[in-house]
């Protein structure tokens, strides 16, 4: 590969001539009569002079030149060519041929458009990229880098592009600074390495998620959605974000567990609503909820410290390294398409602000079912809803039931729970289609769905299961 590199610069332009001569010059014995070198040209000097009638000789040299000058135009690009049939190989089929029509689209439109752009990615073996290279190379323009200040306090973490014209989500504990601020100003900085200037569209604490809105930004590159809920366990997954404000930082890992939720400290969800009477204590190695460690907060210490209140995340948890910064980039899937938001990491050191524990493996991304749902209801109304099943609920123990769950506590009148049949000391064990072993899995599922929308719940009263539809009420925002 690296011999045909090389030749494809001007030599070859030389050298294949003098290829073409050598084959012609064999036939004829001798060498030194000129007359049968000659003789072999007229056909292809004919046509020739009409075009250039001055000289024959020269004829050959651009005839040969015209064939090979589209081998050398690849040079200088942000993101250097990956293979097609390389690429193809290693994600297969057409997920492979996708990202390699990505690679060569881009080379193309970076040349003409912005040919001095700084490289995103750095391929120096296009011949011998693997797949988590590949994935990189497409996802990585539709990542950025958000930095917030307010005041003193500051901090990095990421977003992912939604739109040419710079709707960007990422987490509301970034925009946010972990809720210190609510109108920081907020700088972008893309792959490339352009720089604007932000707004908040609408932030959505119930689920960590916020959009925001690039000023007078243009032919961006929107991440491609995927489908979260065809992930299995042992998936490959690839993060792309800014970890310690290193941008396009690329780290993979598989798909460690699904249907987890966990637990996180906020300081900014609503009063009303569901009320989960067991803070999960046992989660983040029997340090309770989870803090979002993974925000890189240049200043000020950590306001979830202080925060009295939790939210519940269904999740996607990951070994891919997920460290403070990362907070709203990308988890992708092996064929570049988005399937998390990442969102918090699990950490075995103190909870103290003064300290940031980075991965121990155990990282945690919102999915992008429900990541879509509530980024497209921001940019629509500037808000998002949130299902209410009108309950108090714990987590079932083995004085409750002889099966884990969710252990109805109380129920509100008219609300969701009540209308559907489900009475106090219930336990629920399924909820649209997710396994509940927990109040937080519960919670976590309910609140995934819009306000209106219909589920089925499966319960257990008396050692017998059943399943309802629950038509769920709207969480107050």
């Amino acid at each position: 590969m690296s011999e045909n590199e090389s030749s494809a610069n001007p030599q070859p332009e030389t050298s294949e001539p003098r290829a073409v001569e050598s084959e012609t010059s064999a036939p004829p014995a001798p060498f030194v009569p000129p007359a049968p070198i000659v003789q072999p040209a007229p056909p292809v000097a004919t046509p020739a002079p009409a075009a250039f009638s001055a000289v024959p000789p020269v004829p050959q040299a651009p005839a040969a030149a015209s064939a090979t000058p589209p081998a050398p135009r690849q040079r200088s690009v942000a993101v250097p060519v990956i293979a097609a049939a390389v690429v193809a190989a290693l994600l297969g089929g057409g997920a492979g041929a996708g990202v390699a029509a990505w690679a060569i689209t881009s080379q193309t439109s970076q040349q003409t458009a912005s040919p001095a752009s700084p490289q995103t990615i750095t391929v120096n073996n296009p011949s011998s990229v693997d797949a988590v290279t590949a994935v990189a190379a497409k996802a990585a323009p539709s990542v950025v880098t958000i930095s917030v200040t307010a005041g003193s306090s500051g901090g990095t973490g990421s977003g992912v592009i939604l739109s040419e014209d710079g709707y960007v989500l990422t987490n509301t504990h970034v925009v946010t600074l972990d809720g210190e601020s609510a109108d920081g100003t907020i700088e972008v900085t893309t792959a490339d390495g352009r720089i604007y200037s932000a707004t908040v569209v609408g932030t959505d604490p119930i689920v960590d998620l916020a959009v925001i809105k690039l000023d007078d930004a243009s032919g961006l590159t929107p991440i491609e959605w995927g489908d979260s809920d065809a992930l299995d366990v042992g998936d490959q997954v690839i993060a792309i974000g800014a970890p310690l404000g290193l941008s396009n930082t690329v780290t993979d890992g598989i798909v460690s567990a699904l249907d987890r939720s966990i637990q996180i400290a906020s300081s900014a969800v609503p009063d009303s609503g569901d009320t989960d009477q067991t803070p999960d204590q046992q989660q983040n190695g029997g340090q309770g909820p989870f803090d979002f460690w993974n925000f890189d907060q240049n200043g000020g210490s950590s306001s979830s410290n202080s925060a009295s209140s939790t939210i519940s995340l269904p999740v996607i948890q990951t070994d891919a390294a997920i460290n403070p910064g990362n907070s709203g980039g990308a988890l992708l899937d092996d064929e570049g398409k988005l399937v998390g938001i990442n969102v918090a990491i699990a950490s075995t050191g103190s909870s103290s602000g003064s300290s940031q524990s980075g991965s121990i493996g155990v990282g945690f991304s919102i999915p992008a079912s429900l990541a879509k749902r509530v980024s497209e209801e921001i940019i629509a109304d500037g808000t998002a809803s949130h299902g209410l099943l009108g309950a108090s609920v714990s987590t079932a123990t083995s004085e409750d039931s002889d099966v884990v769950g969710a252990l109805i506590q109380e129920v509100t009148s008219g609300g969701a729970a009540a209308s559907a049949g489900i009475k106090a000391g219930d336990v629920v064990t399924e909820f649209n289609g997710h396994p509940i072993t927990s109040s937080t899995d519960l919670t976590a599922q309910v609140r995934a769905l819009a306000a209106g929308s219909s589920a089925e719940l499966v319960y257990q009263r008396d050692g017998k299961a059943t399943t309802v539809t629950v038509k769920l009420g709207e969480l107050d925002s």
